[in-house]
C-alpha cells in the first residue's frame, strides 16, 4: 500500500515542506485537513465494511487512470496486488475517451447530449479481475465518462454482481473523491509551474 503518513495531495503535487506552495495551503487549513481526512477515511478507515483495501486501490487505480494524471495513477497503483496490475493498466488503455457523454432529459439542455462509448470489461480481464471489480470498473467507467446516464440498471448489475447498497455508497464516494482530489493535484501543480 502506498505510504500515507504525510498529507496525500501535498505528496501527489510535490509540495515541499516550507515551499511557497506550502504556505499557500496553509492559508486553507480546514480544506487541507478535511481532504486528507477524506483520503484516510475511504482509504484507512477503521472498518473497511465490505469494500477490501485491494478493491479500493484497484478503483482508485482504475479511475485515476481514466482521468490520464500519471502521478495519482501510481500512487494509485502501488495499492493494487501484483497480479491485477498489468490486467488494470490494459483495461484502462481500452477503457480512456474523452467526454462526458450522455442525454438529458428532453429540455434546453438536450442541446449538449453526445453519444459516446459503453465500456465493457474484456473478457479475459473479467476472469482476473473477478465480477465484483469487473461491474465496478464498468459502473465507474459510466460516471467519470457518462454521468448523465446513470440509472437503476447499472446499479441493479453492481448488485448482481455482490455489491451490496452500503458498498455502491462508498464505491460513489471513491469516485467522487478521486475526481476532487485529481482536480486539486492538477492545479496545485499548474500553481507551482507558475511560482
Amino acid at each position: 500500500m502506498p505510504k500515507t503518513g504525510s498529507d496525500v495531495i501535498d505528496t501527489l503535487a510535490g509540495i515541499a515542506p516550507g515551499s511557497r506552495l506550502d504556505t499557500i495551503r496553509t492559508l486553507r487549513p480546514e480544506a487541507r485537513k478535511h481532504a486528507q481526512l477524506s483520503y484516510l477515511g475511504l482509504f484507512e478507515p477503521r472498518d473497511l465494511g465490505g469494500v477490501t483495501a485491494s478493491e479500493r486501490f484497484a478503483i482508485a487505480a482504475f479511475v485515476a487512470g481514466l482521468h490520464g494524471r500519471a502521478e495519482t495513477s501510481v500512487f494509485y497503483a502501488a495499492g493494487v496486488p501484483a497480479e491485477l496490475q498489468t490486467t488494470i493498466a490494459a483495461e484502462i488503455a481500452a477503457a480512456k475517451t474523452s467526454g462526458p457523454y450522455g442525454a438529458y432529459p428532453k429540455g434546453p439542455l438536450s442541446a449538449e447530449d453526445k453519444a459516446g462509448p459503453l465500456y465493457r470489461v474484456a473478457d479475459g480481464a473479467r476472469r482476473v479481475l473477478g465480477p465484483r471489480l469487473a461491474s465496478a470498473f464498468e459502473h465507474v467507467h459510466m460516471l467519470v465518462f457518462h454521468p448523465r446516464d446513470a440509472a437503476p440498471p447499472s446499479l441493479q448489475a453492481l448488485l448482481d454482481a455482490g455489491w451490496s447498497t452500503t458498498d455502491i455508497v462508498t464505491l460513489s464516494q471513491l469516485v467522487a473523491f478521486l475526481s476532487f482530489q485529481i482536480r486539486v493535484v492538477a492545479g496545485l501543480r499548474t500553481l507551482a509551474s507558475k511560482l
